[in-house]
């Protein structure tokens, strides 16, 4: 039996890039040392912020005819909501921080009201006992 030997592609193609593969790379990297090729980069990337500033001029005038709010506009609204929401949160803290202290200050007022309270039976005690003792006093008499 003999064994015919086919062509691999893949083999062929590996062999190929292995070869050029070095010879090209130095190409590009001289080319891309050279003052031209920067100057070319740099006129392509003007080239694409001139684009892209006029497409957002577009797109922006275009929102603003069909009455559609930008990215911008949205993200503006946004951080407003954040900050409301920031406030409420701040002022539901201080109601019930102002609830505790008043519900305190309720309490001490009822503490205050109960001890003058007892204050007044104390001295009536109090007067009802000298009162007892200056009677038996006074009737020895």
């Amino acid at each position: 039996m003999t064994q015919t030997k086919f062509m691999d592609p893949f083999t062929i193609w590996k062999d190929m890039y292995e070869k050029t593969e070095e010879t090209w790379s130095d190409i590009i990297q001289e080319s891309m040392k050279k003052e031209t090729f920067s100057q070319g980069l740099g006129q392509t990337l003007n080239n694409h912020l001139q684009n892209t500033e006029m497409i957002s001029g577009i797109t922006e005038s275009y929102l603003k005819q069909l009455n559609i709010p930008t990215r911008d506009e949205i993200a503006s609204l946004a951080t407003l909501v954040i900050n409301l929401e920031e406030k409420v949160d701040d002022l539901q803290d201080n109601i019930s921080e102002e609830l505790v202290n008043n519900q305190t200050s309720k309490d001490i007022k009822a503490l205050k009201d109960s001890v003058s309270h007892l204050d007044l039976k104390l001295d009536q005690i109090i007067e009802a006992m000298t009162d007892k003792k200056k009677v038996p006093a006074n009737k020895g008499k």
